[in-house]
């Protein structure tokens, strides 16, 4: 089964266009490297009665959405090697200086996981 990184974060709705932006160059800096799909989605209908709302998982403020993200990988192994180039190869530093981040990284939340079910 493969693997999947994912991520939450609440990035200001005025920062949103930049956000995308920089995860579209992203985007192919992942694959290039060997991910195999790689996607960000921006919260639409957040406003859920059951469970945690992703705003308040987020930890998102008044003017911010949420963006749920996932990379998939062949395996965890194989995260490792994507993961490591991708942080090594100079066009994230290019893209992700941490002046000028379009969110605050505290507030993202990040994790490795299994693939238990697909169908």
């Amino acid at each position: 089964m493969n693997y999947v990184d994912g991520f939450v974060l609440a990035v200001p709705k005025k920062k949103l266009k930049q956000y995308l932006a920089i995860a579209k160059k992203a985007s192919k800096v992942w694959k290039e490297h060997g991910a195999l799909e790689y996607y960000e989605a921006v919260g639409d209908d957040l406003k859920s009665k059951m469970g945690i709302p992703f705003p308040k998982l987020a930890q998102a403020k008044t003017g911010e959405t949420v963006v749920f993200a996932w990379i998939v990988y062949k395996s965890r192994a194989h995260r490792d090697k994507v993961n490591k180039k991708v942080m090594k190869d100079p066009r994230m530093n290019e893209m992700c200086t941490p002046d000028d981040m379009p969110f605050d990284c505290n507030r993202m939340t990040y994790g490795g996981f299994k693939i238990a079910v697909a169908a």
